[in-house]
């Protein structure tokens, strides 16, 4: 999922630590490079930036361009973990410039000291960088990776060309001298487990731990968004998402009720792999009826967008976690979605899953769910019992499963 606005994040701590309250040194680089270029914040920027929020406090942090690595000292981590959390009306390049410039000086004529502490790198920057383990080893930190999915590797057909490639290497890189590996799902789990066997590498300990989700601001109104009917997706337009099977049931949904058919709406920029999808959306007279792309979607109005929605539609093929499920059984919206695995793990026998091939079916299920059916009424009895996983649970497994490592001090 994506944002135009990136949550503004609090540190633990207002006072500054000393040296021995920082047992952690946290990878900032994809944070940094992602602010620099005004990139709007993916699933994985806003994993980082909780993990930044939770652990900034205790940290040193990392920079890493190309080869080159430098841990920034305390007080000048503070200043930039600061800057990154405080969203886009407190970040600016200047102001980035103007604090690394004096930053990364001092870090250079005085190298904070790092061995035996904790090595954080939650967005696999760097991993493919075979110069990164020998230097962690160099430095005596102890490296725990966060691993989102492995999507390139098990489904390179859905990734840019050379992606699968690179993310072998990533892996490969994250599975050498590590302490520990969290990943967000037990079908994330199985897979790293999978490609550590076929690599013939040691797995390290793995602990699952779901992610938690961010509670979203009050839509500015109670009235829909939309006067229509709508049904919605959240999330990039790429080839893996299989939005090119929801315009394919909008298709025979429009054939079937005409003007009638409930709107679709597509919540995501345009990614890649998805030509067809693209010269569908595109096309001058289009049969799947209506439906409206918002590329973006500040969080006040994705919140009303979840909310008065028939039901999030996601008919992915392959994912990691599934971000949108969640957020939309937190706010009460049911749920159709491709049966997958991760699916079942994260939301249980709460959504309707359906097959990712099958567009006719997803179409009678729109067709159903526009409807106070008995199917969707039985999606919002469930709902009310769901628990979804929160930050503060993610973190208390964090915390508790750290300690345990083999050589790990917290």
């Amino acid at each position: 999922m994506q944002s135009t606005r990136p949550s503004a994040v609090s540190l633990h701590s207002a006072s500054t630590p000393k040296a021995d309250d920082r047992p952690f040194v946290f990878d900032a680089s994809r944070l940094i490079w992602r602010a620099w270029r005004r990139r709007l914040p993916t699933g994985i920027d806003r994993v980082c930036l909780a993990y930044m929020a939770h652990f900034g406090a205790r940290s040193l942090a990392l920079l890493q361009w190309r080869q080159r690595r430098v841990v920034l000292r305390g007080k000048d981590s503070d200043a930039l973990f600061a800057l990154l959390g405080a969203g886009p009306e407190g970040f600016s390049p200047a102001r980035l410039v103007r604090l690394l410039a004096l930053a990364i000086p001092r870090a250079l004529l005085a190298p904070p000291e790092v061995a035996g502490r904790i090595y954080l790198n939650i967005g696999h920057t760097g991993l493919n960088e075979p110069t990164l383990p020998p230097w962690l080893t160099a430095k005596r930190l102890r490296p725990v990776h966060l691993i989102h999915d492995l999507i390139p590797i098990t489904h390179p057909q859905f990734c840019r060309p050379g992606e699968a490639e690179r993310h072998t290497q990533r892996m490969r890189g994250a599975l050498t001298g590590t302490s520990g590996i969290i990943v967000n799902s037990a079908d994330t789990g199985a897979a790293l487990a999978q490609f550590a066997s076929d690599q013939r590498l040691p797995l390290p300990p793995v602990l699952v731990a779901h992610l938690g989700i961010e509670v979203l601001p009050t839509p500015p109104s109670p009235a829909s968004p939309h006067p229509r009917p709508y049904f919605l997706s959240i999330g990039t337009i790429e080839g893996r998402k299989n939005h090119i099977l929801l315009l394919h049931a909008w298709a025979h949904l429009h054939a079937r009720l005409g003007e009638r058919a409930p709107d679709l709406v597509l919540l995501g920029q345009r990614g890649w792999e998805a030509e067809e999808t693209f010269a569908l959306l595109d096309a001058p007279a289009p049969a799947h009826g209506q439906v409206i792309e918002l590329a973006h979607c500040p969080d006040a109005e994705l919140a009303a967008w979840i909310d008065h929605a028939r039901a999030v539609l996601m008919p992915s093929r392959v994912e990691g976690y599934g971000l949108p499920v969640i957020e939309a059984l937190a706010r009460g919206t049911p749920v159709i979605a491709a049966d997958l695995a991760v699916y079942r793990e994260i939301a249980g026998d709460i959504p309707l899953l359906l097959s990712p091939d099958d567009a006719p079916a997803w179409a009678e299920a729109a067709a159903r769910f526009t409807h106070d059916s008995p199917e969707r009424q039985r999606q919002t009895a469930k709902i009310a019992h769901f628990a979804p996983p929160s930050w503060p649970e993610h973190f208390a497994q964090v915390e508790a499963w750290l300690p345990g490592l083999r050589g790990l001090r917290v």
